[in-house]
This record gives structure tokens, sequence and C-alpha cells, in this order.
């Protein structure tokens, strides 16, 4: 499955590989951007690894947001 605006989350044809070197280092950089530092493991597939990538994005997209107010 080919992610063309982000190579770090395409998974090969064995997504039970371990995850690529890229996906490692964005992985390693998101979790320390987002503050959850138990979300990067050296030891991860390339799907749990992808999985994870996303839900950091994801968090970090929600935290750019302003605070709702009343």
């Amino acid at each position: 499955m080919a992610n063309r605006e982000n190579p770090a989350l395409t998974l090969t044809a064995d997504s039970g590989d371990p995850m690529s070197a890229e996906q490692a280092a964005l992985l390693k950089r998101l979790s320390q951007e987002a503050y959850d530092f138990e979300a990067f493991s050296p030891h991860l597939s390339q799907a749990e690894a992808a999985r994870r990538i996303a839900v950091l994005q994801a968090k970090l997209k929600l935290q750019s947001y302003p605070p709702h107010t009343q």
C-alpha cells in the first residue's frame, strides 16, 4: 500500500517486517514532539509503526489548534 503523501507510512507486501529506518526516525521525532515517549519502540513492525505515526500526527494536528473558549 503506497502512501504518496508520507512515504514512511508505506507498507511492504508483508507489513509484519521490521519498520524501516525512515519510519523509525519519523516515529522517534513525532513521539518527542508529542511528549509521548512510550509511542516509540525500536522493535516495531512496519504496520504498527505506520499506525503509531498516523496517531501521533493526528494528535499533533489537534494540539496545534487553539483551545476552545467561551
